[in-house]
């Protein structure tokens, strides 16, 4: 099992500051996921084109089972990481992104501006997660219960979960 984590950040990318967002997801991982698996960390600028070279490499060339993405999903110019996900993508699953709003949006009204949203390619699951690093486990925690499912659907690798912390859902 092989995790791509792509934190989306022109700071990030040049060194301006620590990826706070890429721990956290990675954090909330180790303390979750009980079976093998391989963190595939990645930091790109904001835009079009580096969001979507990297998504493509960590899909079609890494193998990436499952790719989480941080950053990029709100309405600032730079933000640019749905436009990039919807050149790589072959299905989207809308759910992801109307719950991971709609449990954010009982923390913090501006929820609403939020364009998070997640897709298949291949064999790979991609969502995108907020750039807070306090949203992610808020939004992980709302949505994760249904990844080990999708993966088994899609044909990626199986992933077990602490059902203490995060019950995976996969039906009889």
């Amino acid at each position: 099992m092989r995790i791509g984590i792509l934190t989306i950040s022109d700071r990030a990318s040049r060194g301006e500051y620590e990826d706070l967002s890429g721990g956290a997801i990675e954090a909330w991982l180790k303390r979750t996921i009980t079976s093998r698996w391989e963190p595939l960390r990645r930091i790109v600028p904001d835009g079009i084109e580096p969001v979507q070279d990297a998504l493509v490499t960590l899909c079609d060339e890494d193998h990436a089972d499952l790719v989480l993405t941080t950053g990029g999903t709100g309405p600032a110019p730079r933000d640019l990481t749905p436009e990039a996900m919807r050149l790589v993508i072959e299905r989207e699953l809308p759910g992801f992104g109307e719950l991971m709003r709609r449990i954010s949006l009982e923390s913090v009204p501006t929820a609403i501006l939020s364009r998070q949203m997640a897709g298949t390619r291949g064999r790979t699951l991609i969502v995108n997660l907020p750039g807070k690093p306090a949203s992610i486990s808020v939004c992980l925690n709302a949505v994760f219960p249904a990844i080990p499912y999708c993966l088994d659907l899609i044909g990626a690798g199986r992933i077990e979960t602490d059902p203490e912390l995060c019950p995976a859902f996969r039906p009889a």
